[in-house]
């Protein structure tokens, strides 16, 4: 996965922001000051734009009382040749994000953007959402009766600097009969997801087990996305006005 050039660390889970001014390395021309002395709020987050009308990953925020607006990025979802899906699911969330810190009109730096895509993974094969029904059925005919991966990739933009990171999960999934399939994909469910499941809803009758983050397989790691904001906060002091205004 690329790595973004905008904060050190970048794809770990522990992560940090420089400390110094620095230079913008998206395209940016201005400076970027990050301050030291976190706020003394602990809920003094900053205000969040979400890249994204996923209505999973909206709820996983309003849910954890996390204030945002949404604002989707349109860019292509497809993986590179001889990318892994950890650097996809990286590339595509840090793309997504700094697609709409680009045109977001009158962004401030108490504005945060984020970007988040879900890949899954069998057997060194990465699934995205599938591209029609016989795609999804495709896709569950892989995954049943196996264990498998689910990476989100996270970026966050604030001031021009793209801080990223991902959390992964690992799902299993009972064997699924070829009516299983069949009836599932009829439902229409797996059309958007990826996968073709969705852990909150019908699919949850076949899968028993899940190692790690819940909220990851619906679409969000929310606990990652929660402390980066806070990382976040630290380095932009936010109004102590700023309110829930998730939508």
């Amino acid at each position: 996965m690329e790595k973004s050039e905008g904060s050190p660390d970048v794809g770990n889970r522990e992560w940090s922001a420089a400390r110094e001014p620095t230079k913008c390395r998206e395209g940016c021309d201005s400076l970027v000051s990050m301050a030291t002395a976190p706020d003394e709020d602990p809920y003094n987050i900053p205000m969040l734009v979400l890249a994204s009308a996923s209505p999973r990953r909206q709820e996983l925020l309003r849910n954890a009382g996390i204030s945002f607006e949404v604002h989707p990025a349109d860019i292509p979802e497809d993986p590179l040749p001889g990318e892994s899906a950890k650097d996809c699911a990286e590339r595509l969330a840090r793309e997504k994000a700094l697609a709409v810190a680009r045109v977001r009109p009158n962004l401030s730096p108490n504005d945060v953007v984020l970007g988040a895509d879900t890949v899954v993974v069998v057997d060194g094969a990465l699934l995205g959402k599938p591209s029609d029904a016989a795609d999804a059925a495709r896709m569950l005919r892989m995954l049943s009766g196996r264990t498998h991966r689910v990476i989100t990739g996270v970026c966050l933009v604030a001031g021009g600097v793209a801080r990223v990171s991902s959390e992964t999960t690992v799902v299993t999934v009972n064997r699924l009969t070829d009516q299983d399939i069949a009836d599932y994909v009829a439902s229409g469910e797996p059309m958007d997801k990826a996968g073709a499941y969705a852990i909150q809803a019908i699919a949850s009758r076949w899968i028993p087990r899940i190692d790690g983050d819940y909220g990851n397989v619906v679409g969000l790691p929310v606990v990652l996305v929660w402390k980066m904001m806070r990382e976040v906060s630290t380095q932009y002091p936010v109004p102590c006005n700023q309110k829930n205004r998730a939508i």
